[in-house]
């Protein structure tokens, strides 16, 4: 029998208020904790089936979506250690804009599994030496399981390019995702610059129409704006442009001043000065040969009669990042002062029109068939505010999928099936390698199976038939055999799809390299955590609420 003998009181390591939790059971297993109920929020929500998520932010903005990114932004995840999580997520976002649900599924996992090995008594040290192996092992045989690549030089066709970012808005949007594709593809090719590896994001643009349906959604050359032209110019062609950073109205005085009038003449000619020197401005805009005006700040009714007068055509954009695009588009530098632009200031639009969509009157500005366009607008039709924000964020990662294929265009065979490939892999070299490390290299390979286990239990499969039937064919040679979703548990392939790559549907390497190697990372991460030390919060403690006076 052992004796416990008591501390001696000794003078407190910290300031009243912190808290510190240390050891396998407050921390470690803590953390391993909450990593593991944020992975278990998203992970309904991946893959075509995934289910969606009606989340209603700190401000009272309602979100309907599965996808992971939205999901981890609007819940203000709190947790130390979960915030690691959704930190390797936003960078997976950030680098690849597309996978972020794979790094959180994948890293909850890992750390799901190595609970086991830390409570039979293996040290993390141990199981952080072993997962690192393991990823090596795991990114080197994904990287010989490369079937296709879509090429930079020459361009892809736009069947082509459509082709290979269906797999990714399918998980978005399933039943939709050609027509999407082919959106995204036609905008995709019509802004690609000379060097297809230069690729910006940022030149296609998405603008919501309410009203309508999908199949009404088009591709604008140019950039379409939800309002109408301000003045009574509402076409133009060919027109020269100039864009304003400043209000166009007459300029106020930085100081308040009293003005003392004697006569009626005084009065009527108070104004007329500034009257004058505006008129001056327009006139002389004018001249230089503007059509059509971008204000980036207020218009005001004097500048507007006169902007009337003068034919000239005036655009409000009150966006920063809009007129930065719009610039961009008709080659405009932005002025900060009122008067006419040079001739490497100004810019030239070859359309200028007014159109009316499903009811709303929108301002197209478009570039003709050539090369000048450098931005173009997918405008989207739906029936719901709802429906068209899940609809944009679904193109996004579409935008961003081409991205990533134009940098790198190899791909890996999707539905679960590289994954299944890479665990049966690393499971037999976990096999052949001695100390403690094997047992942590085969709890990752096991982690892998997360992908193809979750795809088949969202679409309402036996996750474990699924799972056992992959790995009975990929050791049967068949390398691409992934999870049919659309079986239905059929006697024909009973969830198994023995390949793939015939139905189209793979991944983009790139992403799927990234998301491994994050989500490793993350994991391993949290287990190196042997402490958590939380200080007292800064700022007064909130006054006591009294009780109602008649209570007692």
């Amino acid at each position: 029998m052992s004796l416990k003998v008591p501390k001696a009181g000794g003078p407190d390591l910290f300031k009243a208020g912190y808290k510190q939790m240390s050891g396998l059971e407050e921390a470690v297993l803590r953390n391993i904790a909450a990593v593991g109920e944020l992975s278990e929020i998203v992970r309904t929500s991946f893959g075509p089936n995934g289910r969606n998520k009606l989340i209603i932010n700190h401000l009272g903005r309602l979100f309907v979506t599965s996808d992971a990114a939205t999901i981890i932004r609007e819940i203000e995840v709190a947790h130390p250690a979960a915030k690691l999580l959704v930190m390797a997520s936003t960078a997976q976002e950030a680098e690849m804009g597309d996978a972020t649900n794979l790094v959180l599924i994948f890293a909850g996992e890992l750390l799901k599994r190595s609970e086991h090995l830390l409570t039979m008594g293996l040290h993390p040290s141990d199981v952080i030496q072993g997962y690192e192996m393991a990823l090596a092992k795991g990114r080197e045989e994904l990287e010989t399981l490369i079937t296709s690549t879509i090429p930079s030089s020459p361009l892809p066709t736009a069947e082509q390019l459509s082709k290979a970012v269906a797999t990714s808005l399918a998980a978005k949007q399933p039943g939709c995702e050609d027509f999407l594709a082919d959106l995204v593809a036609e905008a995709s090719l019509a802004v690609m610059p000379k060097n297809p590896k230069d690729f910006n994001v940022d030149s296609v643009r998405v603008v919501k129409v309410l009203g309508g349906g999908l199949e009404a959604s088009r591709v604008v050359r140019g950039m379409v704006f939800g309002r109408e032209p301000e003045g009574v110019v509402k076409n133009a062609t060919k027109a020269k442009v100039a864009v304003y950073t400043c209000g166009l109205d007459i300029s106020q005085t930085e100081t308040k001043g009293t003005v003392l009038l004697k006569k009626a003449d005084d009065l009527l000619n108070f104004s007329r000065g500034e009257e004058k020197q505006l008129e001056g401005y327009f006139k002389e805009i004018a001249d230089s040969g503007v059509k059509l005006i971008i204000a980036g700040s207020g218009i005001g009714d004097l500048a507007l009669h006169y902007l009337n007068r003068l034919n000239i055509g005036v655009i409000k954009v009150l966006s920063k990042f809009d007129l930065r695009r719009l610039c961009r588009v008709v080659g405009a530098t932005p002025l900060a002062r009122l008067g006419a632009p040079t001739a490497e200031e100004a810019g030239m639009v070859d359309v200028f029109e007014t159109v009316e969509i499903g009811g709303d009157r929108v301002t197209v500005l478009r570039q003709e068939e050539g090369e000048k366009t450098r931005t173009a607008t997918i405008v989207l039709r739906g029936a719901t505010a709802n429906y068209l924000d899940d609809l944009e964020r679904s193109l996004d990662d579409g935008i961003n999928t081409v991205r990533i294929l134009l940098r790198d265009g190899r791909q890996v065979p999707g539905a679960g099936s590289s994954e299944i490939e890479v665990a049966r892999r690393v499971a037999e070299y976990g096999g052949k390698t001695a100390g403690l490390a094997q047992h942590s290299i085969k709890r990752w390979a096991e982690s892998l199976e997360v992908v193809p286990r979750t795809l088949a239990e969202n679409a309402g499969l036996n996750a474990e038939d699924v799972v056992s039937l992959l790995y009975k064919s990929h050791a049967e040679g068949q390398n691409e055999a992934g999870v049919d979703i659309d079986s239905e548990n059929s006697s024909n392939t009973n969830g198994v799809l023995s390949s793939v790559k015939e139905k189209g549907i793979l991944d983009p390497f790139a992403a799927k390299d990234w998301a491994i190697k994050l989500a490793t990372d993350a994991a391993i991460s949290v287990l190196r955590v042997d402490s958590i030390i939380v200080a007292k919060q800064a700022g007064l403690a909130p006054p006591k609420q009294q009780g109602h006076w008649d209570d007692d």
